[in-house]
C-alpha cells in the first residue's frame, strides 16, 4: 500500500529550528546524511541480543544501550541527530527496540525515537512484543493464539519472499529439541482492521484454518516498525533463518558487514588406518591411554569402493571434501601387500575430485615426548625436569616428506596449509599447557602458512611463528568408529553415568549438555539420536556465518560410511530451506583462514573507532584505514568507481574491497536511492509502555558482543 504522510503541521522551517539547524540550511542540499550504524536498545532479553551477535558477526557497526544499567545513556534528540558541514545527520540507519515501546507511559524517549524516526524515515525493529493493535495487530484473545510453537512449521508469506526474506525457500521450521522444556513462546494474530500491516512470516494458528502473523511491516504514522511476536535466541534455528532478512529489512539492504552461510569438511588421515573402538575394553587398541595386554588394534581404512562412493556423493551434493592425507600410509600397506595398494591406487586416480590438505607423513605426535607408562599420559622430562620436546628437524621431515610424497603422486596440493595429527605441536591441556617451541621454528622452515588447530580448544585464530590457525569444529562422529553400532557403544560409554554402565564422564563434568538419561539402543541409537543431533549442531554453525571448518576421518567414509548420513542431514536441511541464489559456500582451508583474519582486523578496527560510513542519497562513503579490507553488503547494481561491487548472494551483493587511505564512494543504483528527510512530517505521540512481554523456560539469555552506547 503506498504510503502517505501528512504535510500540513511542520514546515521546513520550523523543522530545522526544532532541530537546530543553522539558517539558512533550507536553501541548501538538505538530503540527510544516514551513518551506517545500528542502534540496539536492550532490556536484557536473548532477542535484542541475538539481533546484536547477527550485527557482531557480520561486521555491522551498532550502539547498544542497556536499558536495565544504571548511568545508562539518555536517548534524546542530541544523541539521536545532528549536524555536520551544515548537513542533517542521522547518528543511526535503525532501531532496535526490544518491544514497540519499552518506556514508561508519556516517555520523552520514546517520544525522541519516534520523531527522529519520522524525520529520517529511520526503521524500527520490535524484537519480540505483544500482538495488540500498537503494534498494528489484533489482541490474540481475539481469535488469535498465545503459547508455544515448538515444532511447528512457519512459512514466509509472497510479500516476505518478494521483500526481505527472498532468500528463504519459505518454510521456517521452529525446534523442538526437549519436549520437556519450552522453547518457543509466540502471539498468532491478524493484522487490525485498516491497519497498513504486511505479513512476512505466518503460521497456522491452533484449532482454526487460518493463519496468524509472527514477523512483519506496520506502517503508521510516518514510521515503519518490524514486528516480531515470538521469543528467540542466537542459537535457535529459526532466528538463525530469519535473522539475516531482519538485518536487511532495518538496513534497507545497505550496510558494513556481509554474511555467508559456510560448510566445509575435512577428512584426516587418508591413506592411513584407524584404530577400532573396543567395545570389551571400553578403549581403543592402539590408543597410547588403551594399555590392556589384550588390546590388539583393529585398523579401519578405507576401501577403492568408498572412493568410488565419496566422488559419487560430492557429484550428487554439488560439495567437495577436503582429504587431509597422511602418505606413510601408503607405503605402510604396500610393505605389507607385496606392493599393493588398491585404496592409494584409486584415490591417486581420482585426485581431482578432492581438495588436498598436507597432516604430515606419519601422522606423529608433535608435541612433548609422551611418557605412556602412565594413564593419562605426561610429558616425558629431562634430568634437570625439562620437558621433552620432539626436534624442529623431526617436525620438518615430517612436513616435507608428506609433501614430496603427495607431489609425487601428483596431487594438486596447496603448500601453505597443514594439519597436524591430532593438531599436536600445539598446547593442548592438563598435559602440555605450551606449544612445542619447535613447532614454530619447522613450520618457518616449510613456508606453513595456515595451521589447522581444534575449535573446541582454543576456538580463537591465533600465531605460531610465521602461520596462523584455523580452528576446526570436530564432528562428534568418532574417529574410531566404521561402524554405526562402534559409534553408539563409544557413544553410551562416554555420554551414560556408572550406574548405566558409563563412564561417569557426565557426572564428573555436570556443564556438558549431551549426557544421556539412558543408553541408546545399539540398534537405532546412532540414526535416532546422534545423527539428528550432529546434524543440528552443525547446521547451526553454517547458518551462524561462520567459516570455519568440520572435521571428521577417514574410517567415517568406510563400512557403514556413518558420516554421510550426519553430512546429508546439513546438506539436504539447508537445500530444503533456502532459495537457489543463497548456495551453501564451500571454501578450501587457506581462504576459510583469510576470512576469519579479515574478520578480526575488521573488529579491531571498528573497536578502535577507525571506521565510519554514511550514505547520502544514493552514495555511500566509507573512511577505513589504508589498506583495510572492508566489507560491506548492498543493493545488486552497485558500483565502485564505476566497476560493479561485489557478488552475488541472498538478492544482494557483498563482498571485501580494500580501503586506500582515501574515502571509498560507492554508488547505489538509481532503484536504491534514499528519499529525502520528511521535513514536514508530523511526529507521533508516544504511545504507552507494551505488556510485560514472557519468556520461556529453557530458552538462553546469550551475551551480546557489543559496543557501548
Amino acid at each position: 500500500m503506498k504510503r502517505t504522510l501528512r504535510t500540513t503541521v511542520l514546515t521546513v522551517g520550523a523543522l530545522i529550528a526544532a532541530l537546530g539547524l543553522p539558517a539558512g540550511a533550507a536553501h541548501a542540499d538538505t538530503t540527510p546524511r544516514i551513518d551506517l550504524r545500528v542502534l540496539v536498545v536492550s532490556d536484557g532479553g536473548p532477542s535484542t541480543d541475538a539481533i546484536a551477535a547477527e550485527l557482531a558477526a557480520a561486521g555491522t557497526p551498532y550502539t547498544r544501550i542497556d536499558l536495565t544499567r544504571s548511568g545508562r545513556t539518555v536517548i534524546d534528540a542530541d544523541f539521536l541527530a545532528d549536524t555536520v558541514d551544515g548537513r542533517p545527520r542521522a547518528r543511526f540507519q535503525a532501531v532496535v527496540l526490544p518491544n514497540d515501546n519499552p518506556f514508561p507511559a508519556g516517555s520523552a524517549e520514546m517520544a525522541a525515537l519516534a520523531a527522529y524516526e519520522q524525520t529520517y524515515d529511520i526503521p524500527q525493529v520490535d524484537a519480540y512484543t505483544y500482538a495488540r493493535p500498537e503494534a498494528g495487530l489484533q489482541y490474540p484473545i481475539h481469535g488469535g493464539y498465545s503459547g508455544s510453537i515448538d515444532g511447528k512449521r512457519a512459512e514466509v508469506t509472497a510479500a516476505g519472499k518478494s521483500g526481505p526474506f527472498g532468500y528463504l525457500d519459505g518454510a521456517v521450521p521452529f525446534e523442538d529439541n526437549d519436549p520437556a522444556v519450552g522453547e518457543s513462546y509466540a502471539y498468532l494474530s491478524k493484522p487490525v482492521a485498516g491497519a497498513d500491516f504486511t505479513p512476512y512470516v505466518e503460521a497456522a494458528i491452533p484449532g482454526q484454518p487460518t493463519k496468524g502473523t509472527l514477523v512483519g511491516e506496520y506502517r503508521h504514522d510516518g514510521r515503519r516498525e518490524l514486528v516480531v511476536t515470538f521469543v528467540y535466541n542466537q542459537y535457535q534455528q529459526q532466528f538463525r533463518l530469519l535473522a539475516r532478512g531482519i538485518v536487511e529489512w532495518m538496513t534497507g539492504g545497505v550496510h558494513l558487514g556481509a554474511s555467508r552461510n559456510y560448510f566445509s569438511v575435512h577428512v584426516d588421515d587418508v591413506f592411513a588406518a584407524d584404530d577400532r573402538w573396543n567395545s570389551e575394553l571400553n578403549c581403543t587398541p592402539g590408543d597410547v591411554d588403551c594399555t590392556d595386554p589384550a588390546a590388539t588394534p583393529d585398523p579401519i581404512r578405507m576401501t577403492a569402493g568408498d572412493v568410488d562412493h565419496a566422488v559419487d556423493w560430492q557429484d550428487s551434493k554439488n560439495f567437495t571434501l577436503d582429504f587431509a592425507y597422511n602418505g606413510a600410509g601408503s607405503v605402510d600397506h604396500r610393505e605389507d601387500n607385496n606392493g599393493a595398494d588398491a585404496l592409494a591406487d584409486r584415490l591417486i586416480a581420482r585426485r581431482g575430485e578432492f581438495r588436498w590438505i598436507n597432516h604430515t607423513y606419519s601422522h606423529p605426535f608433535l608435541g612433548c615426548v609422551q611418557d605412556t607408562t602412565v594413564v593419562p599420559w605426561k610429558c616425558a622430562t629431562h634430568a634437570d625436569g625439562s620437558t621433552r620436546w620432539m626436534s624442529r628437524n623431526d617436525i620438518s621431515d615430517e612436513i616435507a616428506t608428506n609433501r614430496v610424497w603427495g607431489q609425487s603422486a601428483g596431487l594438486p596440493l596447496v603448500n601453505d596449509e597443514l594439519v597436524t595429527g591430532e593438531h599436536s605441536g600445539m598446547k593442548v591441556l592438563p598435559q602440555q599447557p605450551e606449544d612445542n617451541p619447535n613447532l614454530a621454528l619447522a613450520l618457518d622452515d616449510n613456508d606453513i602458512t595456515w595451521l589447522g588447530s581444534d575449535n573446541s580448544r582454543e576456538p580463537a585464530q591465533r600465531q605460531v611463528g610465521p602461520a596462523t590457525t584455523v580452528p576446526r569444529f570436530p564432528m562428534n562422529v568418532f574417529y574410531n568408529a566404521g561402524r554405526a553400532a562402534e559409534q553408539v557403544d563409544e557413544y553410551n560409554w562416554i555420554y551414560t553415568s556408572r550406574a548405566q554402565g558409563g563412564s561417569g564422564i557426565c557426572e564428573d563434568n555436570p556443564a556438558t549438555t549431551t549426557c544421556l538419561p539412558a543408553p541408546l539402543d545399539a540398534a537405532t541409537g546412532y540414526a535416532g539420536h546422534i545423527v539428528p543431533l550432529e546434524t543440528r549442531i552443525a547446521l547451526g554453525h553454517v547458518l551462524a556465518n561462520d567459516p570455519k571448518p568440520h572435521f571428521i576421518h577417514q574410517s567415517n567414509l568406510a563400512e557403514d560410511r556413518i558420516a554421510y548420513p550426519v553430512l546429508n542431514g546439513v546438506l539436504d536441511g539447508y537445500e530444503a530451506l533456502f532459495a537457489e541464489d543463497t548456495p551453501v559456500v564451500n571454501p578450501r582451508m587457506r581462504d576459510i583462514g583469510a576470512e576469519l583474519r579479515r574478520r578480526a582486523d575488521w573488529q579491531a578496527a571498528l573497536g578502535a573507532g577507525e571506521i565510519t560510513a554514511h550514505r547520502i542519497g544514493a552514495t555511500v562513503t566509507v573512511d577505513a584505514p589504508d589498506g583495510m579490507a572492508v566489507p560491506a553488503t548492498l543493493p545488486t547494481g552497485t558500483t565502485l568507481a564505476g566497476t560493479a561491487f561485489g557478488e552475488a548472494y541472498a538478492g544482494a551483493v557483498s563482498g571485501w574491497t580494500p580501503s586506500t587511505g582515501t574515502p571509498l564512494a560507492l554508488t547505489l543504483p538509481a532503484s536504491a536511492a534514499a528519499p529525502a528527510a520528511d521535513a514536514a512530517a508530523e511526529p507521533a505521540p508516544a504511545t504507552g509502555p507494551a505488556p510485560k512481554t514472557r519468556v520461556p523456560t529453557g530458552v538462553t539469555d546469550p551475551v551480546g558482543h557489543t559496543t557501548d552506547g
